[in-house]
């Protein structure tokens, strides 16, 4: 991005070439085919556009003179475009996802760095059987963990349980082995999910607009390790009724949600009543897991097995 002088504010406006120019010895690294795919801001990606990507990408991988691909994205929804793709390729090549906090028309640009970073890890042999991964900050991050934790800061991007490898003077290290569950073969992608957030007080309102305006499945970011308002039950207990899947995530930055309290709205509360625990997904990434669940089986007790159980499906004879 650079800011436009004219309102003073940033906007995508560089090309693949544009960027790649401006980064000093990138050509060294790797032979490099540039593909200006999108030129879009983060918030104006949406589930099928990252759909159509992930078609694309794969396109790209299966082709034998491809050893790995970067993509270029908006910081704002990077996390989610990136899961959605290491939920669903099914490559081993290394597919590496890198954005930028900073404008070209800022002193402090970080874009440079971290695509340099992004293609050396894409090359590195390390790195295939993996997934898809984030490089921001001189960390390499797997994307089923990587989270946006703050708005500015140029280490924006964050894992609960640490970077996979750091860039140390310029080499790529890995810290664990590769690791990467099958992937879900969805053969399409069910956007019609919604999310919504626990805070005190929070009522079923929103919920039943959800249900009423064709929501095919809702995720509930709650409180703590699993919990809602009372007076959120009852449109709860009606999206169920209509066999809509319900994925429980928290609002909490890490943690896994458990049946762990029997109150009213507690955790165990809403697991006996049919509601499926997203495990330590954050709310958005469970939405986009269960986009693509949905593309699978609309059956409540088969999503229940891809979120609970091992990550995997196979349909049921």
């Amino acid at each position: 991005m650079r800011v436009d002088p004219g309102t003073g504010a940033a906007v995508p406006s560089l090309s693949g070439e544009e960027i790649v120019s401006r980064v000093h010895g990138l050509r060294r690294e790797a032979r490099l085919v540039l593909e200006d795919y999108a030129r879009l801001p983060g918030p104006h990606v949406t589930p099928h556009w990252m759909w159509r990507l992930k078609a694309r990408v794969a396109s790209v991988l299966e082709d034998p003179s491809v050893d790995g691909l970067v993509v270029t994205h908006g910081t704002d929804t990077l996390e989610e475009t990136a899961f959605l793709l290491d939920l669903t390729l099914d490559s081993p090549k290394p597919v590496v996802f890198c954005g930028a906090m900073r404008t070209l028309s800022e002193p402090s640009w970080d874009g440079p760095a971290n695509l340099m970073t992004a293609v050396r890890t894409a090359v590195h042999p390390a790195s295939r059987d993996r997934g898809v991964l984030v490089a921001v900050g001189e960390e390499v991050l797997a994307a089923a963990e990587a989270y946006k934790w703050h708005t500015q800061s140029l280490a924006a991007f964050r894992s609960p349980l640490g970077p996979l490898a750091v860039l140390d003077r310029g080499q790529i290290v890995y810290r664990r082995p590769p690791f990467h569950p099958p992937c879900l073969r969805a053969k399409r992608l069910v956007a019609e999910v919604d999310l919504h957030i626990m805070a005190t007080g929070v009522d079923d309102a929103l919920i039943r607009a959800s249900v009423a305006r064709g929501a095919r499945g809702l995720v509930v970011e709650a409180t703590g390790c699993g919990n809602v308002p009372p007076s959120a039950l009852p449109g709860l207990r009606s999206a169920l009724a209509s066999r809509l899947p319900i994925i429980l995530a928290s609002r909490c930055a890490e943690g896994r949600v458990s049946p762990a309290y029997g109150y009213e709205g507690g955790g165990r509360m809403l697991r006996e009543m049919g509601v499926i625990l997203g495990g330590d997904l954050p709310g958005p990434k469970a939405r986009i897991k269960l986009m693509v669940a949905l593309g699978l089986t609309p059956d409540p007790l088969e999503i229940r097995r891809i979120f609970e159980g091992d990550g995997t499906y196979s349909p049921r004879s």
